[in-house]
């Protein structure tokens, strides 16, 4: 049986059937060979700056599979010209052309597409910059440059006709912009979350599983190369607010903001708050968020309680993880390694292919920058609004009536309470905590309460407030 081939006129709203496939036929036949390549089709060379850790894995794999990436690109591959102020070891560049001058990469009018692999937003920003202008593609793993910069640049790429690949700059390996882009493009995206960064999970991973305290496990992240002898990027949210960003602009089609996001970091957690969490049914993430609500949008990096039930509360060690809800399809979720040289690489390859791909057969760009083709500004929405359940820990003294003050205060602020734990007192001592969980409430009005529980004379210390999202 033939099925219609159907054909929708979005400007009449009409559909037009037709039972006569000859006019496919050329299509066919052409799809048939270019898949089994008897179509020649060019050579796509590449120019590599930067010879890092990441640069020199993209280089590596690029030789190891070369093979299976020219097929699967339907052209040949090749890495023409490396610019590096030093070679690698692990890297055998006889056969190709090096350069300690990346600008000369850049200018060399034989490259097809750049790959960006430097880092940093200086001489980086130069290289893409120049790049566009000298109308080549341009493939980064960038995150910092697209989240602070990427406005600019894809406005300047657009007008040059050049397309901007970026897959790399968010969760490593894990194909989340192409997820966001194509395989959910059916989709009114109401909100993601995501574990997106490697370094502060596996902080928190080590905690929760050890009892270890977070200094000590900052320094073994640190011996083990997870993180920078700066660390600050990583345990204050700076890095995932990159990434938060870039999944916001693609997911709800709006601007690049990243001074906009509010970031909290997880150097405020302590292995008591774990075991808590645990006891309440939780784990602690550090989480990028971004929801749409109403016409707005929430942006914001910070510690969270999910329950345990939920998959992405078990995904521990340097993995990152991602769960995004569509409206058609529901929750999503995407897991993999989200940092180290050769899942980053393979991001990275991913994108020249498919530049590679609309190079052969000379068509326009068909990678939109942000993935969609006309980007609206949507207001952001103010922390102080923001809604979520909370997780309270105060020490109080060990005497009657306390526990009645503090849910009194939170009752007069319309705030629920959802759970309440107190532990006893260690022997001798005359204090003892007192954990809550909240229903959702602003964060405005919480603040309030929290504060008018802070002046009890029965209470010492501040309270210690962590976000509750229950994900579902």
């Amino acid at each position: 049986m033939l099925f219609p081939l159907l054909t929708l006129s979005a400007s009449t709203r009409k559909v037009a059937v037709s039972r006569d496939f000859t006019a496919l036929s050329g299509f066919f036949v052409s799809s048939f060979l270019y898949f089994n390549g008897d179509i020649s089709l060019k050579s796509v060379k590449i120019g590599l700056c930067g010879l890092g850790t990441v640069g020199s894995s993209t280089f590596n794999v690029m030789v190891r599979n070369s093979d299976e990436i020219s097929s699967r690109a339907g052209c040949q591959i090749t890495v023409a010209q490396v610019g590096a102020r030093r070679d690698h070891p692990a890297c055998d560049l006889r056969d190709v052309a090096v350069s300690r001058d990346i600008f000369e990469v850049v200018d060399n009018a034989d490259i097809d597409i750049i790959v960006e692999l430097i880092g940093g937003t200086t001489v980086a920003k130069e290289v893409v910059e120049r790049a566009i202008a000298n109308g080549k593609h341009v493939v980064t793993a960038n995150k910092a440059l697209i989240a602070e910069f990427g406005n600019d640049i894809f406005a300047a790429a657009q007008k040059q006709g050049v397309t901007i690949a970026y897959e790399a700059a968010v969760a490593g390996g894990i194909p989340i912009i192409k997820a966001l882009r194509e395989g959910l493009a059916a989709n009114r995206i109401e909100w993601l979350a995501g574990i997106i960064n490697g370094t502060g999970n596996f902080i928190l991973t080590e905690m929760a599983d050890k009892g270890r305290d977070f200094v000590d496990v900052l320094k073994e992240a640190q011996a083990l190369g997870y993180a920078e002898a700066d660390p600050t990027f990583d345990i204050e949210g700076i890095d995932a607010a990159h990434k938060l960003v870039i999944l916001a602009s693609l997911a709800f089609a709006m601007p690049l903001q990243y001074n906009k996001v509010f970031t909290e970091g997880i150097s405020c957690i302590e292995t008591k708050d774990i075991d808590y969490a645990k006891k309440l049914g939780y784990h602690i993430k550090h989480l990028g968020i971004a929801r749409r609500v109403g016409e707005s949008i929430e942006l914001r990096v910070h510690p969270t309680l999910i329950p345990e039930k939920r998959l992405i509360a078990n995904v521990n060690g340097v993995m990152n993880a991602i769960v995004i809800k569509g409206d058609a399809v529901g929750p999503t979720l995407y897991c993999g390694a989200g940092a180290g040289a050769e899942p980053t690489a393979s991001a990275v390859i991913a994108d020249i292919v498919d530049i590679a791909r609309q190079i052969s057969r000379d068509s326009q760009p068909s990678i939109p920058s942000l993935g969609f083709n006309e980007v609206s500004d949507k207001p952001l929405r103010s922390i102080a609004d923001v809604q979520t359940a909370y997780y309270l820990r105060v020490l109080v003294e060990d005497k009657p009536g306390v526990l009645s003050q503090i849910t009194t205060i939170l009752s007069e602020a319309g705030i629920s309470v959802e759970a309440m734990q107190q532990s006893e007192p260690e022997e001798g001592e005359v204090l003892a905590e007192v954990v809550v969980v909240t229903n959702r409430v602003q964060q405005q009005h919480l603040l309030g309460a929290v504060n008018r529980i802070e002046t009890l004379a029965s209470i010492h210390g501040n309270v210690h407030k962590i976000r509750v999202e229950s994900l579902g």
